[in-house]
């Protein structure tokens, strides 16, 4: 049976037939998956692709010996290693879950049968290329946050633009995808509530 998040995209494709849909649906396969479970290997060629019902999967690396977190993908986000499942190439990054999931899970068979089937649809293309482009100006914000922003800075708009990852990943993965350590991360929190503080008592 279907999720009523994952059948939330009928309405995203509903150009489709329901025949149509409940066979490209049934490609996929729900699995469910503890906490602290690597679903693809920095190294290992990307064999599937994997839509998020429930919880929180993280993209890290090996930079130099040190574990760094590229990026979280929270409920109803679809991710893969995306040139490593499109040619067949060693992944640059592991997807690991870091809260108990509740996944779908395609095959790179089945989905380019899906891509090939849909390729006659215009509206298939606009939004894909909308979610391509989408997400690579995320990418180019947080490239140039990265360059101009200092570690707070960065905590910050985090806090703003983001605060379900601050409420739901651990510190310790956090503070690596801000390029810091946990100790560095423990003080600029104290630093901004010390200073939020004394905004709130102005106030008064």
């Amino acid at each position: 049976m279907l999720s009523t998040q994952f059948d939330s995209l009928r309405a995203t494709y509903s150009y489709l037939s329901d025949e149509q849909w409940m066979r490209y649906a049934g490609m996929f396969q729900r699995i469910e998956v503890p906490t602290k479970t690597i679903l693809l290997r920095e190294g290992d060629v990307a064999k599937k692709a994997f839509y998020i019902e429930q919880g929180c999967l993280r993209v890290g690396f090996n930079n130099k010996g040190r574990d760094t977190t590229f990026q979280f993908f929270f409920e109803g986000q679809g991710l893969s290693s995306i040139e490593s499942f499109r040619k067949n190439i060693p992944s640059f990054f592991t997807i690991e879950a870091i809260e108990p999931c509740i996944l779908y899970a395609i095959s790179k068979k089945d989905l380019n049968t899906i891509f090939k089937e849909l390729d006659q649809y215009k509206q298939y293309h606009e939004k894909f290329i909308d979610f391509a482009f989408g997400r690579q100006l995320h990418y180019m914000r947080e490239f140039l946050s990265f360059v101009k922003d200092t570690p707070a800075e960065r905590y910050a708009n985090l806090l703003k633009d983001h605060p379900h990852i601050v409420q739901r990943v651990p510190q310790q993965y956090i503070a690596s995808y801000l390029g810091i350590t946990s100790v560095s991360l423990s003080r600029i929190k104290g630093r901004l509530m010390k200073a939020t503080g004394a905004i709130q008592k102005k106030k008064q």
